[in-house]
């Protein structure tokens, strides 16, 4: 599956040039490390050039910086050679590699990453190892200058890596750094395929209350599938009794009766949503961002995409940009269905939506962290490649998902006739306006995935590696199982009090669950983590808007999605005049 993945990718490459990534090594063969990035341990998202600080390069010669993929350079994925030598299966002893020359710049840098607790990354045939830069004891500040390498191998393939810091050298602007390493290779029994088990956190992501929620989460499904179920199996068996019994009384009688309920709004039930366009817009995106989503999850777990640089985002990217007929398709025929006439500004809506709110939240973080000169600032290579997928990829196939849309299923079909005026809407208790059920919709689908939310989260903003794409689908899965089932009574209660208003209501009441997950994601930032200052503030809550954002659009989907064949299903059993 892998294999397959990076294949599929091989488009999104860009200005790319080959590496050692089919992982196999004759003896004495050179083997590259890569030194990637350095930063404050307690954010692990602000990364910075790892010769940002004034370390040295060894003399080996060889290409000094490249992207591989797009999707690590939007990670911020800095590679560059470290100049030290190495080859496989090759013991190097203790041999000094480069030496630094400390002035009172250079000083106060190493200084300044000793007091903010600064890690620094590398990479050795794909898999990644973390030092730290120093080290603090009693108000003197400390840089560890010797590298010790302990290399696994089987057969001729990597295994594991594992670095040792040593020799501790305190710091003086006057002071000499004389840099060191030095490789040991030892023969392992693991096989290839589980070698990257040793990053993975089984007992963090294993443990007793991730599987407490989930069968939490699991136990509130099936009480509010089944409690839904007998509400409004139990009272639409009363209402259609109502209104058969209606049926039999004449039209005098009637209009001398208290007629009330969703019958009275039949007229008018499936009258085109405010503002189709974006609309149908958002349900298109939304159509199109289940469906990414479900298919990284599943290949996440077919393939492992974890253990490969990169691959989780370039799948999501690669994903995102085959799947614009089904944004188009839904979209379209939606729009069509509700009486849109400019459909090519609708289409052009549908396909830009996400990827300009994206953009816009990227440009407003990458303009922060050029100013940082962190390695996060996306450069302008990638920037113009992720407009050219946009335009030559995302809106073509956009636009024939949008004609086949309009032309397969662009027709109206309602069963019920829509009235030429609209029929008032009649004041009603305070609890059943919009407003408050869109605001009490998201509650319990927030409730059934928020312990999922803090995995999520820890493994995005500390030092986790998220490998449990099982319980994803899962809780994903049970989210929209929730969402429907919420969103489908909240809409009863409307239809009820004769508001014929659903669509929308629908649509956000299911949406304003990311109202609650960003509230979460403050309260997680003051109490979970110890960023400060603009940039980390910045970085953290812009993504947190964009994770937000998009599970709104999907979640709004899903709720209306649900709703509306509820919706078509009550009003296509009663006969109607």
């Amino acid at each position: 599956m892998r294999q397959l993945s990076k294949i599929l990718l091989f488009w999104l490459v860009v200005g790319a040039f080959s590496d050692e990534h089919n992982h196999i090594y004759d003896t004495n063969e050179e083997v590259v490390l890569w030194m990637n990035t350095v930063g404050p341990y307690h954010n692990r998202q602000e990364t910075y050039n790892y010769f940002s600080l004034p370390f040295c390069v060894g003399s080996k010669e060889s290409i000094s910086h490249y992207h591989e993929t797009l999707s690590e350079a939007l990670q911020g994925v800095e590679l560059e050679i470290s100049g030290i030598d190495m080859d496989f299966k090759t013991n190097v002893a203790k041999t000094e590699y480069c030496a630094v020359q400390l002035d009172e710049a250079k000083y106060k840098a190493f200084v300044y990453a000793v007091k903010n607790h600064y890690w620094y990354q590398m990479y050795i045939d794909d898999l990644p190892i973390w030092g730290v830069v120093g080290e603090v004891k009693d108000n003197n500040f400390y840089i560890w200058t010797h590298k010790k390498f302990e290399i696994g191998y089987n057969g001729k393939q990597i295994i594991d890596v594992n670095l040792t810091s040593e020799d501790k050298v305190e710091l003086s602007s006057t002071r000499k750094l004389s840099f060191t390493y030095e490789v040991t290779w030892k023969k392992t029994d693991t096989k290839f395929e589980d070698r990257f088990d040793k990053y993975l956190d089984h007992n963090f992501f294993q443990h007793r209350i991730h599987w407490f929620s989930i069968f939490n989460s699991f136990m509130m499904v099936i009480f509010l599938v089944g409690l839904v179920s007998m509400i409004l199996m139990r009272t639409l068996r009363k209402d259609y009794a109502r209104y058969s019994k209606d049926d039999d009384v004449d039209d005098m009688e009637r209009d001398l009766g208290d007629e009330y309920g969703w019958k009275q709004v039949h007229g008018d039930v499936f009258r085109p949503a405010s503002n189709p366009l974006v609309f149908s817009a958002l349900i298109g995106a939304g159509h199109q961002l289940t469906t990414v989503v479900l298919s990284v999850i599943i290949f996440a777990i077919l393939g492992e995409l974890y253990t490969e640089r990169g691959m989780l985002l370039s799948t999501a990217i690669f994903v995102y940009a085959v799947t614009g007929p089904v944004n188009g398709y839904f979209g379209g025929s939606l729009y069509a269905r509700m009486g849109g006439k400019l459909w090519i500004r609708q289409m052009v809506a549908s396909a830009f939506m996400v990827p300009v709110f994206v953009c816009g939240t990227a440009f407003v973080i990458n303009f922060i962290a050029m100013y940082y000169h962190a390695s996060r600032a996306i450069p302008f290579e990638t920037m113009v490649a992720v407009i050219c997928i946009c335009t030559f990829v995302i809106l073509p196939l956009t636009l024939v998902g949008t004609v086949l849309g309009r032309n397969l299923a662009g027709q109206p079909d309602y069963p019920c006739r829509i009235n030429a005026v609209p029929r008032p809407i009649p004041e009603k208790k305070w609890f059943m306006e919009p407003g408050v059920i869109i605001l009490l919709g998201g509650v319990l689908p927030f409730a059934s995935i928020f312990i999922e939310m803090y995995f999520i989260f820890t493994s995005f903003w500390a030092y986790k590696i998220y490998y449990v794409y099982g319980f994803m689908l899962l809780v994903f899965v049970i989210l929209i199982i929730v969402t429907v089932c919420v969103t489908i009574v909240c809409t009863y209660f409307l239809l009820n009090a004769e508001d014929y208003r659903w669509q929308w209501t629908s649509f956000l009441a299911a949406g304003s669950t990311s109202a609650y997950v960003y509230i979460y994601a403050i309260y997680y930032f003051f109490f979970k983590t110890k960023m400060y200052g603009l940039f980390q503030t910045t970085f953290y809550f812009g993504y947190m808007a964009l994770f937000s954002g998009v599970l709104g659009i999907i979640c709004g989907t899903v709720g209306y999605i649900g709703t509306s064949i509820f919706v078509r299903k009550i009003y296509s059993t009663v006969k109607i005049d």
